[in-house]
């Protein structure tokens, strides 16, 4: 780096799609202080973030030998976007090439306990729940210091900026999430049933659905009910599908790590429906709902359902959970807080000693 340049950062992604992980790199990226780094992002596979990284100018490495890469773009700081287990393609050439600084926003919150590990400089976790969780499990074998909570970024201001005066009685829920079966929970279809009874003309506003979940709409004789929408990557978009709706239904069985489709509801001021994993699942979506002042947390079928009917029927407490989700978003998430926390971890690292 040439004194008085910014610094190169280059983020390292697998995709460019429209998952949590690849948005919140996206928000990341865009959002740093151009005058102190100047960020470049590279992905083996294109996908329709590789637009808005464009319009925000950043630009985008697609494809290739990340070894060769990093040798040609020689950044000061090397951020990867992965699950956290051991992953050798990514770290290989870190280690032969050796940047001022590795970051890792490890995903999942999971151990690379290899070797490649070690080259890691500072892991950042995107919840409380992954880092507690982790310390749990980990705390005796690994150096803490080295681990921290960076929550995904939310553009929090445009959201809430775009955020419609809702009624809170309209019986119109919605959910997003990847058409992954592995995001979906049996919640999500069995508590349409005890709703149309309640609420025979209520409305669930469906985006990411499975072929499964389509079948099941079908047969169930849900489809004046349900209305499935094709995927949004703009933020402005996915700003009127929450407009929509009086709230969110949220139901994941794997369990959330953050939850981005979450976090941005709340910051839409919607109140969110969830429920609880168990085990070693992931478990995040408790962390961003608190019961009774967020959203509700329900854990069967028949009290996920009522608690849909209980926010629909009592529009006042759903507009103070929707309130209060707001300002939890936009004080936790919020994504220029969020980039001026990264380029502080950043400097920290910058500023330590070489190391040998």
């Amino acid at each position: 780096m040439s004194p008085g340049q910014p610094t190169r950062v280059l983020h390292v992604v697998k995709s460019l799609g429209i998952g949590g992980t690849e948005k919140a790199m996206q928000l990341m990226v865009s959002h740093l202080d151009r005058s102190r780094f100047s960020p470049f992002v590279f992905s083996s596979t294109n996908g329709e973030r590789r637009v808005l990284l464009k319009e925000a100018g950043v630009p985008v490495i697609l494809g290739g030998d990340l070894f060769k890469v990093v040798e040609q773009l020689a950044p000061d700081i090397v951020h990867i976007h992965r699950a956290g287990w051991p992953e050798p393609d990514f770290l290989r050439p870190l280690k032969r090439l050796r940047p001022r600084a590795v970051v890792e926003t490890n995903v999942f919150g999971r151990l690379d306990g290899t070797p490649l590990g070690g080259v890691i400089d500072m892991h950042l976790f995107v919840s409380q729940f992954c880092l507690e969780r982790f310390a749990a499990d980990h705390g005796t074998v690994v150096d803490l210091s080295r681990y921290r909570v960076l929550h995904n970024p939310v553009d929090t201001d445009l959201f809430g900026r775009l955020a419609p005066e809702r009624d809170f009685s309209r019986t119109v829920a919605g959910r997003l999430s990847r058409a992954d079966p592995g995001k979906w929970s049996k919640l999500a279809f069995d508590m349409l049933a005890l709703i149309k009874t309640a609420h025979p003309d209520f409305k669930f506003l469906v985006l990411g659905a499975t072929h499964e979940f389509q079948a099941f709409v079908r047969d169930q004789g849900l489809l004046d009910n349900v209305e499935i929408l094709p995927p949004l990557v703009r933020d402005e978009d996915l700003a009127s599908f929450f407009g929509r709706m009086s709230l969110l239904a949220h139901a994941n069985d794997t369990g959330e790590s953050f939850g981005m489709a979450i976090a941005e509801a709340m910051a839409a001021g919607l109140p969110v429906v969830t429920h609880p994993t168990r085990g070693c699942r992931d478990n995040a979506q408790v962390e961003l709902v608190e019961h009774g002042v967020t959203g509700l947390v329900a854990s069967t079928v028949e009290e996920y359902a009522g608690a849909v009917s209980w926010l629909w029927t009592h529009p006042a407490e759903a507009r103070r959970m929707g309130l209060a989700g707001r300002d939890k978003a936009a004080r936790l998430y919020r994504v220029q807080n969020t980039a001026r926390a990264l380029e502080d971890i950043y400097q920290e690292l910058l500023d330590r000693p070489c190391r040998p």
